[in-house]
């Protein structure tokens, strides 16, 4: 095939700004693989998560490590410490030699450990946070004996019947345990707490009868509520799930403003390089956001956190923290 010369009409002269527009899409895909500091990581990436395998964070924490190992090839070691509340793993990661290889798998109870003393450092200061994962909201779920049938029926009856109602949560401290503490306060309602060694045994106290209500995630009551075993009565994220379109949240039932979720993340040790963290937050975030993966987890109930950067996240951990704060000197939860 035969050139056109610079003097043929089918030439086209582009201006000078396209010739440079051209060269950096040329060179796009040499930018994108620079995606990390060259030298990161050389050896396998440990992440430490404070609980048992098969957990909903031990998940979340499993699938973030997929995308790093999809991208960068290099090992990533899922560690399980369980223990302590998960203060064992936390301690373990803030003891660490921050360079990138030893990051903590953390979820809701890293802010609440810190909020409640569990520690005896400043989580704000003894960690970096690097992404979010996934959030998971609860359903409020009642047993159907009980004569409620909105959010709304369940505060009148709570109100009517103040310290009477039962709810249960997988122990003190717990998202579901202050979650269900926040909905009170809220909603100006006293109810009695049951707490159990894990969400899945307040849901079967649920289930029977052996208490009224419970916070509980989409893929455990799912299931019971197309059964009849339980009926939902809200949802405590900020949206309602296209896995339950005819469930409202809390907020849009009778307690505006009011959300409750847990939230699934990675975080490092202080002091880890900057470049590190923003290279650990790129990956894992592009690949949770990936389509597939958005569509397989909202098919389990869970959302995938939108991208943003390690900044971002530490600004938003800290308001929660503050706002955690404010909330446990407000109901005056103290565990030892």
């Amino acid at each position: 095939m035969k050139l056109a010369s610079p003097t043929s009409p089918t030439c086209i002269r582009l201006p000078r700004s396209a010739f440079i527009l051209v060269a950096a899409l040329m060179l796009a895909p040499v930018a994108r693989s620079q995606d990390k500091p060259p030298d990161y990581p050389k050896k396998p990436i440990r992440v430490i998560v404070g609980i048992a395998p098969g957990g909903g964070l031990d998940n979340m924490v499993r699938l973030g490590a997929q995308k790093l190992v999809e991208r960068w090839g290099q090992p990533v070691i899922v560690d399980n410490r369980p223990g302590g509340g998960t203060v064992i793993a936390m301690d373990m990661v803030v003891n660490a030699v921050p360079d990138g290889y030893t990051l903590l798998g953390a979820s809701e109870t890293l802010m609440m450990n810190g909020v409640l003393k569990r520690s005896t450092y400043d989580v704000r200061t003894a960690f970096i946070p690097i992404v979010q994962l996934t959030t998971q909201p609860y359903v409020l779920a009642v047993n159907p004996s009980v004569p409620a049938k909105s959010v709304k029926d369940f505060i009148a009856l709570a109100k009517a019947k103040p310290g009477t109602l039962t709810y249960g949560s997988q122990g003190m401290g717990t998202t579901g345990h202050i979650g269900i503490e926040r909905f009170q306060l809220m909603s100006g309602t006293s109810l009695i707490h049951v707490p159990y060694k894990g969400a899945s045994l307040a849901l079967v106290d649920v289930i029977s009868g052996q208490i009224h209500m419970t916070f509980s995630i989409i893929a455990a009551t799912g299931p019971h509520m197309k059964s009849g075993k339980l009926r939902g009565l809200g949802l405590t994220g900020a949206k309602r799930s296209p896995l339950l379109p005819d469930l409202p949240t809390v907020a849009e039932a009778g307690v505006p403003g009011f959300q409750s979720h847990n939230t699934y993340g990675y975080v490092a040790p202080a002091g880890t390089p900057r470049p590190i963290v923003r290279a650990l937050a790129s990956v894992i975030s592009q690949g949770m956001n990936a389509p597939e993966t958005v569509k397989a987890l909202a098919a389990d109930g869970s959302d995938v956190v939108p991208p943003a950067t390690p900044e971002e996240f530490k600004a938003k951990f800290d308001s929660e923290y503050a706002a955690l704060e404010k909330l446990i000197r407000a109901i005056n939860i103290k565990i030892n």
